[in-house]
């Protein structure tokens, strides 16, 4: 994926547990046109159901994924879901200093 524009981003797995899925704060690169999401061997597609920008399904499983920009105050889950947010170690410093905009706490790697 040399070439591809990369960002730290949060990845949400709407399809599992009720709004508990997996979720993380991740690198990802982006498709040339942005319309495909790259993560971890997950290839997200925009997807075509909804009018809403974050919602990708994944080409392979046809999992439901949301995606958006990490938020400042760290509150990205869904309202009516929740559970811990993963952050992986090749963006931790990186998301508390830029993104947080603080000094990385003692448990780092999840919010």
């Amino acid at each position: 994926m040399a070439g591809k524009k990369a960002r730290i981003m949060y990845v949400e797995c709407k399809s599992t547990n009720g709004g508990y899925g997996r979720a993380r704060i991740c690198r990802v690169t982006f498709s040339h046109s942005g319309r495909t999401i790259y993560y971890g061997g997950l290839k997200l597609e925009r997807s075509t159901q909804t009018v809403c920008g974050g919602n990708y399904v994944d080409a392979n499983s046809r999992l439901e994924y949301w995606v958006s920009g990490p938020k400042r105050n760290g509150q990205d889950r869904h309202w009516a879901g929740g559970g811990d947010v993963r952050i992986d170690s090749d963006v931790v410093d990186e998301y508390w200093r830029d993104v947080r905009g603080c000094a990385v706490p003692d448990k780092p790697f999840v919010t």
